[in-house]
């Protein structure tokens, strides 16, 4: 689930050839269920992009990652003859319990242990930050809803904050301020700049989402 993931071959064999076989077993199970989600992503849409992410945009990744996941909703078009199948295009997501691999909760640990320190890339990026609550209400809410299969679906807050912003956020809460390091094992060439999604086709599915602000997203994680 790591764009940055050091092994490649990792995310193909499980991006795609997970995703394949998976899709497979459901579609010869004898027992088709009433609706399946594939989670791709909004790293999809690439870095060349500006203003709000729609789901009509052509996908250009950037990234080993998108690449997989383009081939993920490619499989899923394969399938949907066989399977009611609803594409999910998650933008960034985060909650109590992710792995250190990703930004926030990186950041959450090293305000609730004072350190002194934090490493990171490139802050000034911006990112669709979502609560992963309402996420998981999302898909939930899809599963529930025959309109959505056959459908693709942007699953997003629909306001971009850099990372600037966020560790901002997460010192103000917390009380305790970080000396950033730009360390360049960190930047990658293939960053995406800003990444921001329209949830309209969305809400226009499930209705409202009810999206926790950042700063309450922050304060649950803090105080897990």
């Amino acid at each position: 689930a790591n764009v940055a993931h050091g092994d490649v071959s990792d995310l193909y064999s499980s991006n795609i050839v997970g995703t394949r076989n998976l899709l497979h077993a459901l579609a010869t199970s004898g027992s088709i269920p009433a609706a399946v989600l594939i989670a791709s992503s909004a790293n999809i849409y690439g870095n060349r992009r500006e203003g709000v992410l729609t789901e009509d945009m052509a996908p250009a990744p950037a990234n080993d990652y998108g690449v997989t996941k383009v081939a993920c909703e490619l499989l899923a078009q394969v399938y949907s003859d066989r399977l009611p199948i609803i594409t999910a295009r998650p933008f960034n997501y985060t909650g109590r319990g992710q792995s250190e691999d990703f930004l926030i909760p990186k950041i959450i640990t090293h305000v609730r242990n004072r350190a002194p320190v934090i490493e990171l890339g490139n802050i000034d990026v911006a990112r669709d930050f979502s609560d992963v609550r309402a996420v998981v209400d999302a898909y939930a809410r899809l599963l529930d809803s025959p309109a959505a299969i056959g459908q693709t679906l942007n699953v997003c807050s629909g306001q971009a904050r850099t990372l600037a912003e966020v560790l901002s956020l997460a010192e103000h809460i917390s009380g305790h301020r970080l000396e950033v390091r730009v360390n360049p094992d960190f930047v990658r060439s293939d960053e995406v700049k800003s990444l921001c999604g329209s949830r309209a086709r969305l809400e226009s599915v499930i209705g409202p989402v009810p999206m926790p602000d950042l700063a309450e997203t922050v304060t649950w994680m803090l105080d897990a």
